[in-house]
């Protein structure tokens, strides 16, 4: 099949511009009521947004942070992780989750994934259990919610917390409930390219226990309750004014764009179900956020340049599994330690996803891979 490569415009990978044309007059005035009364740090406009994100989620608590990865560092804080313990997670995910667990001292256990949608497995999770471990921490990759069942009767089974990495998963669903509330805490993100996505760096933690979102409150401001007051070693962990100003405008169209999402995975489904590439799914217990849309196959790098060589944006989420990263050798894993994180590390390819995407652009998208095979 020939395609043309010069006529047809380009599909970007994220088009952040084409979400925010349509909000600018709204977010500019949500921007400036902060500017007017300087609530910079933390602030008014933080305050009701964690209001509104809490009750969205379906948390008692929801406490704003400057980013995603200081929100779990605390939830590993709160827990009294520290050197010696071990918390289970996967080595399939952006590198800020175990990043939290190196933080205190802990040493991050990797067990293997799905494969068939890349999240924990669970029962290679209860075989890692030691006396050492104090958390298990599972990713909602891609949008896609983990295998809880089986992983919450683990942590009760052995007293151990849980506590769920859903920076990819707003909005998310396990069997029907909303993820975010399941565990003993919650962690989301909100980098731009996220579902829920701030004009900067912010993130948060939610939870249904009061004492540990009072803690958690005090954590990221220095470890104060009281100006001047430090009742522990604390952090400069707080939200932003501006940043939870723009949220509390997005939050409002987020039910929106993930029903578009839903529905451009579904399309992607439909025009690439005669090609080689194995398609994400959804477990029956889930409705993904679709955080990303993730194909597989082999020759996956031929096709990333092919497509590029289109202009069809496209990435890698994610090439190198953490445990053959160079800053985790001293943990002493190696290749084929975890063969199905491996094998998706050489095989996925994630396309284009975003609710701006027009059908024409998914068309494109489908006969350029087309055109690959």
């Amino acid at each position: 099949m020939n395609v043309q490569t010069h006529t047809a415009a380009p599909v970007l990978y994220l088009d952040l511009r084409a979400q925010m044309q349509p909000l600018r007059e709204e977010i500019d005035e949500a921007i400036a009521r902060t500017l007017d009364h300087c609530g910079f740090c933390l602030g008014p406009e933080v305050t009701q947004f964690e209001q509104d994100f809490a009750r969205f989620v379906g948390a008692e608590h929801c406490i704003g942070f400057n980013s995603g990865t200081s929100a779990l560092h605390v939830a590993m804080l709160l827990l009294n992780v520290g050197r010696g313990d071990e918390v289970i997670t996967t080595p399939y995910t952006f590198v800020a989750t175990s990043w939290a667990i190196s933080y205190v001292g802990a040493k991050p256990v990797y067990v293997d994934i799905e494969d068939a949608n890349f999240n924990l497995e669970p029962a290679q999770v209860e075989r890692a259990i030691t006396a050492r471990t104090r958390a298990i921490l599972p990713v909602h990759l891609y949008g896609h919610p983990a295998n809880l069942e089986p992983l919450l009767a683990l942590s009760r089974k052995h007293n151990i917390p849980l506590i769920e990495d859903a920076a990819q998963a707003h909005g998310a669903k396990h069997r029907d409930k909303i993820v975010g509330t399941f565990g003993t805490m919650s962690c989301f993100s909100f980098y731009p390219g996220k579902n829920l996505g701030a004009y900067g760096e912010a993130g948060a933690l939610l939870t249904d226990d009061a004492g540990l979102a009072a803690r958690a409150r005090s954590l990221r401001d220095h470890g104060s309750t009281r100006r001047y007051f430090h009742d522990e070693i604390g952090y400069n962990y707080r939200m932003e004014g501006i940043q939870a100003a723009v949220l509390g405008v997005k939050l409002k169209h987020l039910d929106e764009w993930t029903r578009e999402r839903r529905r451009i995975a579904r399309m992607y489904d439909e025009l690439l179900a005669d090609t080689p590439l194995q398609l994400p799914t959804e477990a029956d217990y889930a409705q993904s956020a679709w955080h990303l849309y993730v194909v597989r196959h082999p020759r996956r790098d031929g096709l990333k340049k092919h497509l590029e060589a289109h202009q069809i944006g496209c990435a890698l989420h994610y090439p190198l599994p953490l445990h053959l990263q160079k800053c985790y050798e001293h943990l002493g894993y190696g290749p084929g330690s975890f063969p199905v994180a491996e094998k998706a590390a050489r095989e996925c390819l994630s396309l284009p996803i975003y609710p701006e995407l027009t059908d024409e652009q998914l068309r494109r998208v489908a006969e350029v891979i087309k055109s690959f095979f």
